[in-house]
């Protein structure tokens, strides 16, 4: 199927701008004009008991004319093909009407790069992010994937805010040069992370878990690890879990251990979410336990320990594991939520979220890596949107930054960016970039499992699932948000 240009796009969206008019004209007009229902105190009580039940249905409100992934152009490119657009707009500090009066906003909004990802060639699965950037010196990196499978592939890109410019560092079909129609895995959903060999360690993820079996070939994802400045890749281990995919990650940057929690394929024999702890110096593995991490791991920096929610835990019990002493990792007097965590802080403290999907709220805390304590910091929410799936400590320890709205819903707050003082304990959101980008480019974000602070605290990246008029999201795209000074005190 040949992709569409964008007469083929353009033709298509006013096809179903068309219909949705027509739409209105029958329904909503109709809808529009009825007398609207006496209000319940001016009803005498005698005519309610005789009331009858409405013998015509409530007129419908008009289908949104989504676009099909087919529909609209790829690669996503701006007006004029512009590479990036540069914007400071006072819009970015307009409150939408789901943030409520008692949620700071920032007085001073900030200038935001805008760019779409390059490699977005032909319609995803979708094309989306699911695994943690990385901000190293004064470039950022950050995966992508088209979601596919069997074939799936994946990529990381490394980003230049001073040239505003792109470098593909990393592409899963070129790495692994599987047969045509065997297993490649559309996703990177691990972290991103830095070794002290000056490595970035991360691992793959399936497309869909039907393909993850003996007739794709599939024998278990790979940790690899990639050379950012010679954009060359080395596979340190396939499948140290045999036959399961690596979606949750995180790195001890000193001595190089992969920690990881595992998803099983259709032929395991292990089935289950596994904690893996592989060591990338020697390659070999230091332990494995079933009931590992479905989504996060927080690591200390100062002690090189892990800690955990296992998948079977409700309450958030932690778990540690120390590699210094070995063994399954062992339960600790304390609970908590980890949908995501920052690194360590220079004041010894780590900052998690708990899931805040459904009807669950995203409660913030803080650990303390020496004492093992626990504090609750209230709810990480500022709008009708409480899923977080990553989040960032700045070099200073003070703020956080995160963006409710993680799977889709984002846009539904403006696509708020939130930053948590830790000092004074209350929240503030220093842009809402949804409206804007949706009125001045034509896109829609839809949130982010994916963002990093820049080692002075200035800047913000942010790699987004964004849609262009489809139902879900079609594309990645990136935001810089420069934090302003005066934001940051």
């Amino acid at each position: 199927m040949s992709l569409p240009n964008r007469s083929t796009y353009m033709r298509s969206i006013a096809r179903r701008l068309m219909m949705a008019v027509s739409v209105f004209t029958v329904t909503g007009i109709a809808a529009s004009y009825a007398a609207p229902p006496k209000a319940v105190d001016e009803q005498p009580a005698a005519k309610k008991s005789a009331a009858k039940p409405a013998t015509k249905p409530a007129a419908k409100k008009p289908a949104t004319p989504f676009l099909k992934m087919d529909e609209v152009p790829y690669p996503p490119k701006l007006p004029n093909d512009a590479p990036s657009a540069t914007d400071r707009s006072p819009d970015f500090l307009k409150r939408p009407e789901s943030i409520p009066a008692d949620v700071a906003v920032a007085t001073t909004p900030p200038v935001v790069d805008f760019a779409y990802y390059p490699g977005q060639n032909y319609p995803g699965n979708p094309w989306s992010n699911w695994g943690d950037s990385i901000a190293i010196g004064d470039k950022y990196y950050a995966s992508i994937g088209d979601h596919a499978a069997p074939g799936g592939n994946a990529f990381i890109y490394e980003y230049d805010p001073a040239a505003k410019s792109f470098r593909k560092i990393f592409e899963v079909k070129e790495t692994l040069k599987v047969p045509e129609g065997q297993y490649s895995p559309g996703k990177i959903h691990s972290r991103l992370d830095l070794g002290r060999d000056g490595k970035i360690y991360f691992s793959t993820h399936r497309g869909s878990p039907k393909v993850a079996a003996d007739a794709y070939g599939y024998k278990g994802d790979c940790i690899f690890r990639t050379d950012p400045k010679l954009a060359t890749t080395e596979i340190v281990v396939e499948g140290p879990m045999s036959k399961h995919s690596i979606p949750t990650s995180v790195l001890d940057p000193e001595r190089l251990i992969f920690y990881g929690g595992t998803a099983h394929g259709l032929n395991a024999e292990l089935q289950g979410i596994q904690f893996v702890a592989y060591d990338c110096l020697n390659k070999k593995m230091l332990q494995t336990n079933a009931d590992g991490p479905p989504r996060y791991l927080m690591f200390a920096k100062s002690t090189g320990r892990v800690y955990y929610v296992p998948a079977s835990n409700n309450a958030g019990k932690l778990v540690r594991f120390d590699p210094a002493v070995g063994g399954a990792p062992v339960p600790i007097d304390a609970e908590l939520g980890v949908r995501a965590a920052t690194g360590e802080t220079p004041q010894g403290k780590i900052y998690t979220v708990s899931t805040g999907q459904g009807k669950g709220e995203a409660e913030l805390w803080s650990f303390d890596v020496k004492t093992e304590k626990v504090e609750p910091l209230g709810n990480g929410a500022v709008g009708s949107q409480a899923y977080i799936a990553s989040m960032d400590a700045d070099p200073t320890g003070r703020y956080v930054y995160y963006v409710p709205g993680a799977h889709g819903g984002s846009e539904q707050d403006g696509s708020p960016v939130v930053q948590f003082d830790t000092t004074t304990r209350k929240k503030k959101v220093i842009a809402f970039l949804a409206p804007f980008y949706q009125q001045r480019y034509g896109v829609a974000l839809k949130g982010t499992y994916s963002t990093a602070v820049d080692p002075k605290g200035e800047k913000l990246f942010i790699t987004w699932n964004a849609s262009r008029g489809t139902k879900a999201w079609d594309c990645c795209a990136l935001t810089v948000v420069h934090i302003p000074e005066s934001e940051r005190p």
